[in-house]
């Protein structure tokens, strides 16, 4: 099996070790009770009422209507950052996704007129309508949501950003499926179904340890037909809703794919998946900054190959569920 790879980059054997010897095979390291105490480890973490919302840069001054924990809430880009509020306007229900945004930053109602923005929603005049907290990282906008905090989230001031290298090219898809954030959740904490379900990114895949907190594992990311780069990579969630992949041996040392899953509604969950492609290779970066034209599309079209299967996977996860 190994022969008929031709590898690239670093051996991540020198950094990590070889891969431990296991007389079990994928199915059965794959125990179905493993994998749920570690999901249910993750959904212990503190969240703070945190969601992603979308990649940064698709927020601007035209508004967007979004869905998210079965409300309606209208975004929009102004330049104090990124605003999230009630869709209906609180003086008839207009959308206000289909206003649009005055010199000010304040977003105005398509069927009379009323301005909004964060002083008119402090000055107690509009009862109910008032915009979230935002944080935009450079990379992705969250939100806090307070219904979350209520429902036994503790409010923080900001999520809980995962670490990041310091330098990177990033890629960011969205897409949805039919399953709750914990499917999303689960179907990363199943890396042996990598090699098996996804046979055209990944020549083979090794779990090195595992630990309720995070799975290390040695993985072949096919390049072109028997060309691949094996590196290996930890997962780990920094909260209940996200879980990230780290590159720690092998080229593209300290990339992360982050994958968060933010609640639509009862039914739907929005994957957001953050690739940050980086190297310590002292020409690499340089280069990928050059080519971040062509390198950042490649990027997310590979990640949204791979979210057509793993949300099928997800939303047979939550069929069974349902079914019982």
């Amino acid at each position: 099996m190994l022969s008929r790879f031709l590898l690239l980059g670093r051996d991540p054997v020198r950094a990590n070790g070889p891969v431990p010897s296991f007389s079990k095979s994928d199915w059965e390291q794959a125990d179905p009770a493993r994998i749920r105490d570690a999901l249910a480890a993750s959904q212990r973490k503190p969240g703070g009422g945190w969601v992603v919302l979308d990649g940064s840069d698709t927020f601007t001054d035209r508004p967007r209507r979004l869905t998210v924990n079965g409300r309606e809430w209208v975004a929009w880009r102004c330049a104090s950052g990124v605003q999230v509020a009630p869709e209906a306007c609180p003086h008839m229900g207009a959308r206000l996704s289909e206003g649009h945004v005055d010199p000010e930053g304040r977003i105005v109602c398509p069927w009379h007129g009323l301005k909004l923005g964060r002083t008119e929603a402090s000055d107690g005049t509009h009862q109910g309508w008032k915009p979230l907290r935002t944080f935009d990282d450079g990379v992705l906008v969250w939100a806090r949501l307070d219904r979350l905090c209520v429902e036994g989230e503790t409010p923080s001031e900001r999520p809980y950003l995962p670490v990041r290298p310091a330098r990177f090219i990033a890629g960011v898809i969205r897409t949805e499926a039919r399953c709750s954030p914990a499917d999303v959740i689960q179907n990363r904490l199943d890396p042996w179904h990598g090699a098996h379900f996804h046979p055209h990114s990944f020549g083979r895949l090794s779990v090195l340890s595992q630990t309720d907190d995070a799975i290390t594992v040695r993985v072949v990311y096919r390049i072109a037909g028997p060309i691949g780069m094996e590196v290996d990579a930890r997962f780990d969630c920094p909260d209940p809703r996200t879980i990230v992949m780290t590159i720690v041996g092998g080229d593209g040392l300290g990339s992360v794919v982050e994958t968060h899953a933010s609640p639509i509604d009862e039914h739907r969950t929005a994957i957001i998946e953050a690739t940050l492609a980086s190297s310590d290779r002292p020409l690499a970066m340089p280069i990928m900054w050059a080519l971040q034209r062509a390198f950042r599309p490649l990027i997310e079209a590979r990640a949204r190959k791979l979210w057509v299967e793993d949300a099928a996977y997800c939303e047979r996860l939550a069929e069974l569920r349902d079914a019982r």
